[in-house]
């Protein structure tokens, strides 16, 4: 979603005139009154008018903004050593192996500064360990930005531009496939749709590699998949020689109330990709497998990245699991999380246009439709610039951008989420 943007020297903010002329206009910015930050705390951000905002969107500071034990640790390292990985140093290992052992399906690590990076190492690893090239994700997915992962996104069912790559309708029951079956013969119509790639992907030659996909479906809207749709595709890609991508980038470190996404739907990837929360700020990303796989990767891929698995990495990587398992952000985000989800249905029936509440833990969507039942887009995000003005940070998203996302830090406190629920409930009935 983007924010109007101003004519250089002409436009009421002098701040968004220099962004257009030093970024490039076009560069994105939230909202239709584009925000100014100067500084964060726990679930708080403040404008530069002194305004306090809670933060409902942003799963990079999962920690909280500036938290005291993570800016610790970034300084300490930083100011002890950081340099590149070709030479043995302690904090970077340590993340690698109590990550591995936190994940349970994988024993090793390749480390990168971002998502896009981790799930393009992914891809290759897959590829390398099957021999072959098919990929396979959902029609409205999003994994990253560059030209091999960029691929990926929104890409429409049966369409074979990417020869590599075939998309499949994403798993739900809102909007099934097939109308007017129950959730095991709907999860069986939808696992054809699988099969049917696969098998598309081997006859053209390809062959298949590896399914790719969040196990929450994030960006698809957080959609109720049919119960069993999970197990039997994982069934399915294994008969056929595949591999199971877990992309973990939001679903992972506590926001669905356990610590991976894949636990909650029941999957049991080969491949973990985890992201932004790692972090908590700091560019850091991982590409976790088995040992087998990631030596055969790190043999023919020759892979390395100069800021990755950096002492500095580590030290924070550390720091931040430190901080989810001692304060119990994982138990904090299923218990607030299901209070704040039981709000939002309870203004199912009485919410203008509110269709459907869905979601896990700290990350749930509110869909918005029309009066003929349409997805609407314009009204959801109407929504959120509203709440922004009340003083909330949320966004939108979906297959049909008609979500309002809410995906706060995981230490929202409890007082921030019931003022939320008023403030919706404010901004809903005046929309």
């Amino acid at each position: 979603m983007t924010g109007t943007s101003a004519t250089p020297d002409s436009g009421p903010d002098p701040l968004l005139a220099r962004r257009d002329r030093a970024f490039g206009r076009g560069a994105k910015l939230f909202y239709d009154e584009p925000l100014h930050l100067v500084r964060g705390e726990g679930a708080n951000l403040f404008g530069a008018d002194g305004r306090r905002y809670v933060d409902m969107y942003n799963n990079v500071p999962c920690v909280g903004h500036a938290h005291p034990r993570i800016v610790e640790a970034m300084a300490r390292q930083q100011a002890t050593l950081n340099t590149h990985s070709r030479y043995l140093s302690e904090p970077a290992i340590a993340l690698a192996e109590r990550l591995t052992a936190l994940q349970r399906v994988t024993e090793s690590a390749v480390f990168s500064c971002s998502g896009t990076e981790a799930i393009e190492v992914a891809l290759r690893m897959a590829r390398i360990a099957t021999g072959q090239q098919g990929v396979v994700c959902t029609n409205h997915t999003y994994h990253g930005n560059n030209i091999v992962v960029g691929a990926l996104t929104n890409l429409p069912a049966d369409d074979t531009r990417h020869p590599h790559i075939r998309s499949i309708p994403f798993p739900e029951t809102l909007r099934p496939l097939v109308p007017g079956l129950n959730e095991e013969a709907l999860a069986d119509t939808y696992v054809a749709r699988l099969k049917a790639a696969i098998a598309d992907l081997k006859a053209s030659g390809q062959g298949f590699a590896a399914l790719i996909l969040c196990p929450i479906l994030a960006n698809e809207g957080l959609p109720d998949i049919p119960a069993s749709f999970m197990g039997k595709a994982a069934a399915l890609v294994r008969a056929e020689g595949g591999l199971i991508i877990a992309d973990e980038v939001q679903a992972g470190y506590g926001r669905t109330g356990t610590w991976w996404g894949y636990d909650e739907v029941g999957l049991t990837p080969n491949i973990v990709v985890t992201g932004k929360p790692m972090g908590a700020g700091l560019p850091l990303a991982a590409t976790c497998a088995s040992r087998e796989i990631v030596e055969q990767f790190r043999a023919e891929a020759r892979y390395f990245n100069t800021f990755a698995a950096s002492p500095l990495q580590g030290a924070v990587g550390l720091a931040v699991l430190d901080v989810i398992e001692e304060e119990g952000l994982v138990e904090h985000a299923r218990t607030l999380g299901a209070e704040l989800k039981a709000g939002l249905k309870q203004r199912l029936g009485s919410t203008p246009g509110l269709l459907d509440v869905r979601g896990k833990g700290l990350f749930l969507a509110a869909e918005f439709v029309d009066a003929d039942g349409n997805p609407d887009a314009p009204h959801a995000f109407a929504l959120v610039c509203a709440l922004r003005r009340a003083g909330f940070l949320t966004s939108v998203d979906g297959a049909f951008n008609n979500c309002v996302k809410i995906r706060p830090p995981l230490v929202l406190p409890r007082a921030d989420a019931l003022a939320f629920l008023d403030a919706f409930d404010r901004v809903c009935a005046r929309a």
